[in-house]
């Protein structure tokens, strides 16, 4: 079995504590779509993105989503958390199993400074394999401006990325090329939700491995159901999309060393020059 129906809930939300509406939304979904194996939601939605709202996880929070997920039956990805660890912050997407079970965590790496201040970069990359399905990897809003993070995910195998969003900024119509790109030069789907409301503007999108838009959602709530086909993935990275570019293979047998890896003292020497990661002055 290769194909797996996962919703993405582009749920119109407040920058408050949206926990009760946010497990309402996934137990309709489930009610009206029972073929959904997997629900997935945008960033920061569940308590929004105040940095005081941020829980302990595990904690209570965490538990009622892996108890949602029991009863349901479907994996469960809450959009991310601001997660309290060891006297930092992390923004978290904590990954459930349809036994309840949170199998990882992921943090992201690249946090939106220097607008999310306060907030400490992860380090560790997360995949996670559906029995008899695929791999998945989970990625965080900013990070996929970072293409390092998706061709990583996609090194690890993953053939579909989970990425949840929170953008309400100009920026956005740029934001839905870059995930674009980024299925298409890893050849894979790239599924990126987005809030919408108060603090989003919606427009989540979801590409296939040739880059192809499968499906991009308004500015207002919806449940984006989508039907995967992994076995398209595999075929596509096997044979190019529709019998063309091929570029998992040539990044594979590249003997190229790319110096802004490999020499530190490269990549400081210019990047230095911008100055300091702040906020612009007027």
């Amino acid at each position: 079995m290769s194909r797996f129906m996962v919703a993405g809930l582009q749920l119109e939300l407040e920058a408050k504590n949206n926990m009760d509406l946010v497990m309402d939304e996934m137990r309709k979904t489930k009610s009206r779509f029972p073929f959904v194996k997997m629900i997935m939601m945008g960033e920061l939605g569940v308590f929004g993105p105040a940095l005081e709202n941020a829980v302990e996880l595990p904690g209570p929070e965490e538990d009622a989503f892996c108890e949602l997920a029991k009863e349901l039956g479907v994996w469960i990805l809450p959009g991310s958390i601001f997660e309290r660890k060891d006297g930092k912050i992390y923004n978290t997407t904590p990954v459930i199993n349809p036994e309840g079970e949170v199998i990882a965590r992921y943090r992201k790496m690249f946090p939106f400074f220097p607008y999310e201040a306060g907030v400490t970069p992860g380090d560790e990359f997360v995949v996670f394999d559906v029995p008899e399905v695929g791999r998945f990897g989970v990625s965080i809003c900013y990070d996929m401006w970072f293409p390092e993070t998706t061709r990583t995910l996609a090194c690890m195998g993953a053939e579909v990325i989970l990425h949840a969003t929170m953008t309400n900024t100009v920026d956005r119509d740029i934001e839905l090329s870059i995930a674009r790109t980024n299925a298409a030069s890893n050849q894979c789907y790239f599924v990126d939700i987005n809030v919408a409301g108060k603090i989003g503007w919606g427009g989540s999108i979801v590409a296939g491995p040739g880059g192809e838009v499968i499906h991009q959602a308004t500015s207002t709530r919806e449940v984006i159901v989508m039907d995967l086909d992994l076995e398209y993935v595999r075929h596509v990275r096997k044979n190019g999309w529709h019998g063309l570019t091929q570029p998992l293979k040539s990044f594979r047998d590249s003997v190229v060393q790319f110096p802004q890896y490999a020499d530190k003292d490269f990549k400081c020497n210019i990047l230095n020059e911008l100055g300091e990661l702040k906020k612009p002055e007027s």
